[in-house]
């Protein structure tokens, strides 16, 4: 090609493709909305999105709740090995935080909760609800509807799968949440999540940063099984009834609170007392693992002590989970 001609050739398509883009900024300007949607509306943004409101919806609920988590751990860590030890209530631990600092020490590892939301609750609902959207597809094309089975595996599954990536930060969260528990000499005293994070792993080994792994896959299936398959149940028992829409979501997001909170406490309580733990002077830890702790726990402090603080979980879990699916809910329903 003469080279007059490759010059012509290239200079009409820039100015083919300057057209284009003035055509498109000119739509964007006119019809605003419509733009807005077409982007919403692109295959990648449409993947994606699900996995994007539920981590903004996570870190919401988690801005708000982070003082009852605190008393929760405190709650889980106290008398630890002993069987008649303290009984401390959240109002006596509510107390103790206060007085022993500040009222914000009660927001004490909130980088990390955030951090573990971000990562957590967007790969949690985002992989639930693509899972959800799958098994509706596949249902429909078939003629039948989902059923609580479907929604029962898809809720363990999408916990199982978030746990493991979302681990580092819960065990981030803990560490500095028990901190204080610690006398002033042997405290860590970590700035940040990526300090935490940043020093556990050189002074521990990067794989401790999945510490407590087992246990959190299991408390995250059985709570991602009580809270996102009752939800979607029990929302789906309310729509013939006289409820508004928002009064559905939020007795449905009650009930999967409760049951979130009964099947994943136990596994929530191990999770705890693994992730505190550090070596020894010798090398050696408490517990060995997660069957290790049961036993541990069953038989020097009973099995009641799995249950401790079940009021406080509850209060921790279920606003949490209503914060949060009410947000992806009113998210979702924004970017139809």
């Amino acid at each position: 090609m003469p080279p007059s001609r490759a010059i012509d050739t290239a200079k009409q398509t820039s100015e083919a493709a300057l057209a284009d883009a003035s055509q498109a900024m000119k739509s964007v300007a006119e019809n605003p909305k419509q733009a807005t949607q077409s982007f919403l509306h692109t295959p990648f943004v449409r993947a994606a999105l699900p996995f994007i409101n539920g981590g903004i919806a996570g870190m919401t609920a988690t801005s708000v709740i982070q003082p009852v988590d605190m008393i929760k751990v405190r709650l889980q860590l106290a008398g630890e090995g002993v069987k008649t030890g303290p009984k401390p209530t959240p109002v006596s631990v509510f107390k103790d935080i206060v007085a022993s600092g500040k009222v914000l020490d009660l927001y004490t590892g909130l980088s990390a909760g955030l951090l573990r939301q971000a990562v957590y609750t967007t790969a949690r609902i985002g992989f639930f609800d693509t899972f959800m959207n799958t098994l509706k597809t596949s249902a429909e094309s078939k003629g039948q509807t989902i059923g609580f089975k479907e929604r029962a595996g898809a809720g363990l599954a999408a916990g199982g799968l978030a746990a493991v990536v979302g681990n580092p930060a819960d065990l981030a969260l803990i560490r500095m949440q028990s901190d204080g528990l610690k006398p002033l000499a042997q405290r860590a005293n970590y700035t940040s999540v990526v300090d935490a994070l940043v020093r556990i792993s050189k002074a521990e080994g990067v794989t401790r940063l999945w510490a407590g792994c087992y246990p959190t896959v299991v408390r995250a299936m059985a709570l991602n099984f009580g809270q996102l398959a009752f939800f979607s149940e029990a929302k789906n028992q309310l729509k013939g009834t006289s409820l508004s829409p928002n009064t559905q979501t939020l007795t449905a997001s009650a009930v999967a609170g409760f049951f979130a909170s009964f099947f994943s406490l136990p596994f929530d309580f191990v999770k705890t007392r693994l992730q505190k733990q550090t070596r020894a002077p010798d090398g050696t830890l408490p517990y060995k693992g997660m069957f290790d702790c049961f036993k541990q726990v069953a038989r020097d402090e009973g099995l009641l002590r799995f249950y401790r603080g079940f009021g406080t979980y509850y209060v921790r879990i279920a606003p949490h989970a209503m914060v949060t699916l009410l947000v992806a809910d009113y998210l979702g329903f924004i970017t139809k």
